[in-house]
């Protein structure tokens, strides 16, 4: 289908397929951009340590290689450099730490299986070719100049500031040298990140806006995929019919329990079970039409009772569901009526009787 027809936004599922195959925004350089910046802000909080400790680690280095031989001498390693270390490896590990989290803010934790499957196509030259000098291959090498060309506009811009400073450099001491060349690399180091990091930042919007414009579906796409996830309408309604006629096939066998059969007289059937163990007669079966027609029928082939009340029958069908017992409005009437029938069939039982008995 055309891409112009995929103007309807990306479902929830869609959302979760994309993400099991590893397609979710985020942006390569963000992490590392934040990593770095976090690095340089570690070394500057604690340059003057940082620098104090080289400084005697290089004192110590040279005491000790104008008077003894130092290459097995563990102590003057672990007391010099061990600290350097430590300290670098903290700086690092933040960093680490830094880059990671914002990876995981990114999109959170995936592991695209899919993604790992072998792939002919991967080895070949060909296709890498292809790759390289794709337009998606342009725009990422653009991508990437441009803050390199931002961080080198910086770097000359401060240079061009601080040209006079510079060429005066000579006439300074060492330590004059040496504090103004940091203080410039941290100026370049920091800002740099900044720059990095609002770069960064704006490419991961552009890859989030690039992800919702991949992941946008058409119409039928949306359609197929309630199929998929809710069934074809047609089966649905097969399915549904064929639960209805499970249900009207007990319900008329639960009619043979019934009591009685209320009656519309042609429209309304209901048919009540009461038990001398019930607290109230319960309706075991309904219908309207068609289906009331098989309930009398049912009645009349099990020998139950048809009792004609249009007003008990609409009554009973309206407000009473399979399964449940009448409402206390209506136990009078409804007592009535299997008072009544009861009557009859002890008077009819008592005429088989009779009749049994020779008429004595």
């Amino acid at each position: 289908m055309p891409e112009d027809n995929k103007t309807e936004r990306a479902t929830p599922r869609r959302r979760q397929k994309a993400r099991e195959q590893g397609q979710i925004a985020r942006s390569r350089d963000l992490p590392a951009s934040l990593a770095a910046l976090s690095a340089v802000l570690l070394m500057a909080a604690a340059a003057t340590a940082f620098g104090l400790r080289w400084r005697g680690l290089l004192r110590r280095l040279l005491d000790a290689a104008g008077s003894a031989d130092m290459g097995h001498d563990l102590t003057f390693f672990l007391s010099s450099g061990l600290p350097l270390l430590l300290w670098s490896a903290l700086v690092l590990g933040l960093s680490w730490m830094v880059a990671l989290l914002a990876s995981v803010a990114q999109g959170g934790l995936v592991f695209a299986a899919s993604a790992l499957a072998f792939n002919p196509s991967r080895l070949s030259p060909a296709t890498r070719l292809e790759q390289l000098f794709s337009l998606p291959s342009v725009g990422r090498l653009l991508k990437s100049l441009l803050p390199g060309a931002a961080v080198v506009a910086l770097t000359v811009s401060l240079i061009s500031r601080d040209w006079v400073a510079l060429l005066s450099l000579p006439h300074l001491a060492v330590a004059g040298v040496a504090g103004f060349s940091l203080g410039r690399i941290f100026e370049v180091a920091w800002k740099s990140g900044l720059v990095l990091l609002v770069w960064s930042g704006a490419d991961y919007m552009i890859e989030r806006h690039k992800l919702e414009t991949d992941l946008r579906m058409s119409r039928q796409d949306l359609k197929d995929e309630y199929k998929e996830t809710e069934g074809h309408p047609a089966v649905k309604a097969r399915i549904r019919r064929l639960q209805r006629q499970a249900r009207r096939r007990r319900m008329l066998e639960d009619v043979k329990r019934a009591s009685v059969v209320i009656t519309n007289p042609t429209e309304f059937a209901v048919a009540l079970e009461y038990q001398p163990t019930m607290a109230a007669p319960r309706l075991v079966a309904k219908g309207r039409n068609l289906l009331a027609r098989q309930i009398k029928e049912m009645a009349r082939w099990e020998g139950i009772p048809l009792v004609e009340n249009p007003p008990l029958a609409h009554t009973l069908y309206r407000a009473v569901e399979v399964g449940q017992s009448i409402p206390p409005k209506l136990y009078a009437v409804v007592a009535g009526i299997l008072a009544a029938i009861y009557r009859a069939q002890e008077r009819a039982h008592a005429a088989r009787a009779f009749s049994a008995g020779g008429g004595r």
